[in-house]
């Protein structure tokens, strides 16, 4: 086997990443610039333990002195490669240490070749309490295997929850017309105010919030909800306790880790121990059990829910709001599927009385209009929200976002406005009752079937309940028979396991496609 390249060398960096992916996505081979690199095993993998991950890092960093440093005279030479090679598919059969080895035998590798430096800068410890991939880069991981086996395969894909529609025509000349104006003296413009264009965020109050007292003023333009989460989050600290829904987006959870308000991950419990897991299922409709709910500084809660697509009732969040008053937590309420909502649910927290004493409420252009690629979303933080001092938490939030951020696009702020617009908001409308037909389309399908299935009224989700089975091996058996991706519900947290969601973003003719291969798939199954 001839020696490893440079190049070869830089590639195996991102390589070990795909490796401990693939480990747990039951691949048994990795690829390496063309050269294939067999692991042992098939199955999912578990979940690192932390504390034995730190153990083996601490006596590996002493044995090494702190990082491996051997000469080039002690490095085998290249026709041990190959040997090298079989050490590496050895570590990783190790599920628990895969990520010390992997980093560990690439360490070894570049500092053979002379490639790569190590700087005295440690990593942040909370990255290092992530568990596995982010999920929905992991879906696309698993979409892109399946085409690589079956290159002829019409995938389906029913997972991520990406809009498919065109946009409206007069939403995407607006935003044609002002790019194409900037070429111009007349029509060039640079930084605009980072709390986001004024007209924007009055439209956003006029229209979205016609009857919720919410001022434009008390609105932040931003580039899409995920990034507010996130600045949210810097906002509060690290030193708060966290309660988010079970199941969940798992940006809360994430993010939470990132900021260092999680703790450690229990292996035993499968949940981070800082954070309060509150069930959300159908045996609680959804909603948590607030009686036996711990005090927490932070409460992360979504309606309509990612992923389950149930929409909060107003006497369930009148309970929250409550809830939240006696314990002194602020809710970050996310409604980005609101438009969805259908009956009287509220579309707003600030719907509810004193919810402006205990809520910030983040939201999106994305799902409603389209906008998951133009990015642009909004936070609203309401001026009688205060911190335990008295200090208003929409000052802190302001610095923030002067601080931490430029402002949103002015282009996609324009096409923002545009679909707040009479004629853009009738378009939107459409949009959003073409989704909510193929959520219909779904859940009859599973109706059919006699697979219980929750959600699809007020969000474009379906989710579908597999009692016994886990949702990994669900999702695994429909994408090989079926050709069709869904998102299996343990991503979601603990409380998604053994369910499936089911995005209803797609073209018509492809969820009509979906629905007969579904019900040829479990008609056989009976």
């Amino acid at each position: 086997m001839e020696p490893l390249s440079n190049m070869e060398i830089v590639h195996l960096n991102s390589t070990v990443t795909l490796l401990r992916a693939k480990a747990r996505l039951g691949s048994t081979t990795a690829s390496l610039n063309g050269r294939s690199m067999s692991l042992y095993g098939g199955t999912p993998m578990s979940r690192p333990k932390m504390k034995q991950r730190e153990q083996h890092h601490t006596t590996a960093t002493t044995q090494t002195g702190g990082s491996a440093n051997f000469s080039s005279s002690s490095w085998p030479n290249s026709s041990h490669d190959s040997i090298l090679v079989s050490f590496l598919s050895f570590c990783f059969n190790f599920w628990d240490s895969l990520f010390l080895w992997t980093s560990f035998c690439v360490s070894l590798i570049v500092q053979k070749e002379g490639v790569g430096y190590c700087t005295k800068v440690p990593r942040n410890v909370n990255m290092a309490k992530l568990q596995n991939g982010y999920l929905f880069p992991e879906i696309s991981l698993r979409e892109f295997q399946h085409l690589e086996k079956y290159p002829n395969a019409k995938l389906i894909s029913l997972g991520i929850g990406d809009t498919t529609e065109p946009l409206p025509e007069n939403i995407a000349l607006s935003m044609a017309n002002y790019a194409h104006g900037l070429s111009t003296a007349e029509g060039y413009s640079g930084y605009g105010a980072e709390q986001g264009n004024k007209a924007l965020r009055k439209a956003i109050a006029e229209t979205l919030y016609k009857h919720v007292p919410v001022k434009d003023t008390e609105i932040f333009v931003s580039d899409g909800a995920q990034c507010d989460i996130t600045r949210v989050m810097l906002l509060l600290g690290s030193n708060l306790t966290v309660a988010a829904q079970d199941p969940s987006f798992p940006a809360y959870v994430d993010s939470s880790v990132i900021i260092g308000q999680a703790g450690d991950f229990g292996d035993e419990v499968g949940t981070y121990y800082n954070i309060e897991y509150m069930k959300c299922g159908p045996e609680n409709n959804f909603f948590p059990d607030l009686t036996s709910t711990s005090k927490t500084d932070i409460i992360f809660f979504c309606s309509p829910n990612n992923p389950t697509g149930h929409a909060a009732t107003r006497n369930q969040l009148e309970h929250l709001v409550e809830f939240a008053r006696d314990n002194g937590s602020i809710i970050i309420f996310d409604s980005a599927y609101a438009a969805y909502i259908t009956d009287d649910s509220p579309r707003s927290i600030f719907e509810i009385p004193g919810a402006r004493e205990v809520a910030i409420e983040i939201s999106s252009f994305s799902k409603f209009a389209g906008f998951t690629g133009v990015r642009l979303g909004w936070t609203v933080v309401p001026e009688e929200l205060l911190f335990s001092n008295g200090f208003p938490v929409i000052n802190d939030f302001n610095r923030i976002m002067c601080t931490c951020f430029n402002g949103a696009s002015n282009i996609a702020q324009v096409g923002g406005l545009a679909s707040l617009s009479p004629e853009g908001f009738q378009a939107v409308r459409s949009l959003v009752d073409y989704y909510k037909e193929n959520a219909k389309i779904l859940i009859n399908t599973f109706n059919s079937l006699g697979v219980k299935v929750y959600g699809g009224t007020n969000a474009p989700y379906a989710w579908a309940h597999f009692p016994g089975r886990k949702s990994w091996d669900v999702f695994a058996e429909i994408l090989e028979k079926t050709h069709i991706t869904t998102v299996p519900g343990s991503g979601f947290g603990p409380g998604g396991e053994e369910y499936l969601r089911i995005s209803a973003f797609g073209h018509r003719e492809s969820i009509l496609e979906a629905s007969k291969r579904l019900k040829n798939l479990f008609t056989k199954a009976e």
